[in-house]
């Protein structure tokens, strides 16, 4: 197993935070983990609002959180860091203009997970969230309306167990070779000799 594949094994979504902060040199390693993200056209569209101040983080759980699931234990996270998009760049117009395709939500998708896995390889717990307010948001962190905010990740250290196995299903339920009703199956082990 490789150290990435380790990183694949030990990211988990955690939801129960030490109080512990996140160091400067943490945040810094994370935030470039993302810019080495690949983009459409090289555009670079994401940005990123990080949020440590703990009465910003208690406006953003009261205020910008959407009912039915309201994410209480945000509260406790040490650092969220606010995914946003800017939309006047040209890739993000044409891109979305000619294909219908808005590739923006794919780079920050991607630049994203560059913040998850780094942030596990550190030590850190992170939680994707897209259930928010967006209007609030943007009115508490001050986000132009040009930028589109599209996630919100919380970071810090749990303070829970993970569990002990993660439910996948098979991957011949989620990928297919060369057409739809062709699923691609792990081969089966078979003996061998070294």
């Amino acid at each position: 197993m490789t150290a990435l594949d380790q990183i694949f094994n030990q990211r988990r979504s955690v939801r129960a935070f030490a109080p512990t902060p996140v160091s400067q040199e943490n945040i810094i390693a994370m935030l470039e983990a993302a810019q080495s993200a690949p983009s459409a056209c090289n555009s670079q569209t994401w940005r990123f609002v990080v949020v440590s101040e703990k009465e910003t983080i208690r406006k953003i759980c009261q205020d910008a959180m959407r009912p039915i699931i309201p994410n209480k234990w945000l509260e406790q996270a040490p650092l969220i860091i606010a995914g946003c998009s800017h939309l006047d760049l040209i890739a993000n117009r044409l891109g979305s203009g000619i294909s219908g395709i808005e590739y923006y939500q794919i780079d920050l998708g991607i630049a994203m997970e560059h913040i998850v896995l780094k942030a596990t390889e550190l030590g850190l717990g992170t939680c994707w969230i897209g259930w928010f307010k967006e209007d609030r948001i943007r009115e508490i962190l001050n986000i132009p309306k040009k930028i589109r905010i599209s996630a919100l990740l919380a970071v810090g250290y749990a303070s829970d167990e993970p569990p002990k196995k993660r439910i996948r299903k098979p991957l011949e339920q989620i990928a297919f070779a060369e057409a739809w009703d062709k699923p691609i199956r792990k081969p089966a082990m078979t003996s061998f000799t070294i």
